[in-house]
């Protein structure tokens, strides 16, 4: 199992201490999220480099640890242009040293469903999509520029929000380099809970090929239908069956635990093996 972490799991270090800190509690890779993880890194729009990256690469890669993703969570459908294009151009960046960093992957999620919502009553979805479509259009055509992969991720609160706009997307973006970063517990919603089996399989058998990575957290409803993320083994995501269908469909992909304090991390990685350990396919 390719079980790694978000790395800003334990807090803002220097890039060294935070690679040991990682190795040390037993996880291989990480998800780097540079502007949360590192202390020692100026990561502003202009300062990385190829020297910066194999840097901070090779202080990893001495301690066994891999960097599997780079985490570049900006606001695709920021109705501020210049922001928008401060965020377009910060991911970009990513995008062209994600090999000197020894990954190839570039993470983000896709903005507020509600973000157009006041001033575009009627069309807000369609309006963010439109904005949404021309953000991912480009940051693809630089990842298809350098060899490696714009990862998106669907959140059930977001403009990708669900299976559908996940097919619409790679219909309208047909390039190999756009791929899905696939948590399930941020996809999921209520209404699937009573048939969380149909759900997972839906997703996996229809967008399987264009899944390259995994979030591993957990998931659950209170009373009032509110969605929250316990540890996991404590939700209700149905991880037998999701790890049968990664191990059927996805083997050998990265995950990345996610939804934990530093204190929880160890146990929940020791349950979530557990549980991989005994799903046989």
């Amino acid at each position: 199992m390719k079980l790694g972490i978000l790395a800003h799991t334990f807090g803002k270090l220097p890039t060294a201490q935070l690679a040991q800190t990682v190795a040390d509690h037993g996880f291989n890779s990480v998800q780097l999220a540079l502007a949360k993880a590192l202390s020692d890194v100026d990561s502003a729009n202009g300062k990385l480099s190829p020297g910066l990256a194999n840097e901070i690469g090779e202080q990893f890669d001495r301690r066994g640890v891999k960097i599997a993703v780079l985490g570049c969570y900006i606001n695709p459908i920021d109705p501020d242009p210049v922001r928008r294009r401060a965020d377009i151009d910060r991911f970009k960046e990513h995008l062209r040293y994600a090999r000197d960093f020894g990954c190839s992957m570039v993470a983000t999620e896709t903005g507020g469903l509600d973000t157009y919502q006041t001033t575009y009553p009627d069309h807000y979805e369609e309006h963010a999509w439109g904005i949404l479509k021309a953000t991912l259009e480009e940051l693809t055509e630089e990842a298809e520029k350098w060899g490696v992969h714009a990862a998106i991720e669907p959140v059930s609160t977001h403009t990708l929000h669900t299976r559908e706009h996940m097919v619409r997307l790679f219909e309208e973006i047909p390039s190999s380099n756009l791929g899905m970063l696939f948590d399930p517990c941020n996809l999921i919603k209520q209404e699937h809970a009573a048939d969380q089996a149909g759900f997972l399989k839906e997703v996996m058998e229809t967008l399987y090929q264009r899944i390259i990575v995994i979030h591993a957290k957990d998931v659950a409803f209170n009373a009032q239908g509110e969605k929250f993320n316990p540890v996991p083994g404590e939700g209700i995501l149905d991880y037998p069956l999701f790890f049968e269908l990664l191990k059927t469909y996805k083997p050998h992909i990265d995950i990345s635990l996610e939804g934990v304090t530093a204190e929880q991390a160890v146990p929940a990685a020791k349950h979530l093996r557990e549980v991989w350990g005994g799903v046989h396919v």
